[in-house]
């Protein structure tokens, strides 16, 4: 069995076991709470789990080259908190996926009800009274609030293994800055969904490319990099080109992203073909199409982009004028020159031959990934 496969078969292990227990404890209060660590597991239960690879491999990578020389002792105990780092990170990515879906109204995630659908149906099924949709937000809230603070738990019990205080602390900082950065992402998100209308057409790519930076490209790749470098004590340089590496390939990542959104096959992606247009999302592909379109046509995109309730026919004509925009072809030639920028700092770096590889194949799968 491979080193992945073992790492993620213990964060799996640990994820599973920590809602059970979180259901146990729930079950003295009222049964009625089950449903959250319920719903917490079955999120949790899938996903490419790129993440906590990341991280695994960053510490693997940088633990060779790193001034902080460990113990046999100290080496097994960072082995243990791994897990945990990288089941903290696993939470947490759930969390944003909760919000995020609830913020975005998507009703499917990895092919199942969202979390709010869920309560959604939880209120219809069990007649209550009132709104079943309100419901389903309210639920959806409390549960991605209710995973942050797990996550933010799990890693801190983690850190308790951690070799030293300095590196305890560096990675606690890390952990903090990737929170703050996600929640300001996100909110611009929402914010350019829906002022994009009435802002510059021609500063659209810029403000799109800041959205995708902070959302996801620095939480999903380059927070995992530092945070498991960090952990192994490496020093500033090489967490810097751990920046330069992770940045670029996180961008790519979001606008592989964005594609798959728009033009992926839903038996893939476990959404709705066009989903990210109809929840009139404001990615890089949209920007560079509204930036060739005459103000006639943009007008009509902007307007079917907004009404969140677009028809087949419609998403149909979307995808035709993205396509024939030229933005399609422009957003796929943006992801090679990252990944290029990417793989060309990653080659740079000083790190364990083996682990450095593990990077570079994970890059890989990023880079070309279907869903």
């Amino acid at each position: 069995m491979s080193e992945s496969k073992v790492l993620l078969d213990l964060v799996q292990k640990e994820l599973d076991q920590f809602c059970d227990a979180r259901k146990t404890e729930f079950s003295q209060i009222s049964s009625d709470l089950s449903v959250i660590p319920d719903y917490t597991k079955s999120l949790l239960s899938g996903g490419k789990r790129f993440r906590a690879l990341f991280c695994y491999w960053s510490w693997v990578a940088a633990l060779d080259v790193s001034p902080t020389q460990q113990t046999a002792e100290q080496k097994s105990r960072s082995t243990e908190a791994m897990v945990g780092i990288c089941s903290a990170l696993e939470m947490f990515h759930a969390a944003a996926l909760v919000h995020d879906d609830l913020l975005d109204q998507s009703d499917t995630r990895r092919g199942e009800p969202a979390v709010h659908k869920r309560f959604e149906q939880l209120h219809a099924n069990s007649g209550f009274a009132g709104s079943a949709e309100r419901f389903g937000q309210a639920g959806s809230v409390l549960v991605g609030d209710m995973m942050l603070g797990w996550s933010s738990e799990i890693f801190g019990q983690a850190l308790l293994k951690s070799p030293n205080p300095v590196i305890e602390t560096h990675c606690r900082e890390e952990f903090s800055k990737m929170r703050i950065e996600v929640m300001a992402g996100q909110y611009l998100d929402v914010l350019e969904e829906n002022a994009a209308p009435i802002r510059s057409v021609d500063e659209a790519v810029g403000r799109a490319n800041r959205v995708i930076l902070y959302k996801t490209a620095k939480y999903s790749i380059e927070a995992p990099l530092l945070i498991g470098a960090a952990f192994a004590g490496a020093e500033p340089a090489t967490l810097r080109a751990l920046s330069a590496f992770g940045i670029p390939l996180g961008m790519a990542f979001q606008l592989r992203d964005d594609i798959l959104g728009v033009f992926g096959d839903p038996a893939i992606t476990g959404k709705p073909i066009g989903d990210d247009l109809r929840e009139g999302k404001r990615t890089v592909l949209v920007a560079l199409t509204r930036q060739s379109l005459m103000p006639s046509v943009g007008k009509i995109f902007d307007e079917l982009l907004t009404q969140r309730s677009a028809e087949p026919e419609q998403i149909a004509f979307l995808q035709q004028t993205i396509k024939g925009s030229g933005a399609l072809a422009k957003t796929e030639q943006m992801i090679e020159q990252l990944a290029d920028e990417s793989l060309a700092a990653l080659e740079r770096l000083e790190l364990e031959p083996v682990a450095k590889q593990m990077l570079r194949d994970l890059a890989m799968r990023v880079i070309n990934r279907q869903a």
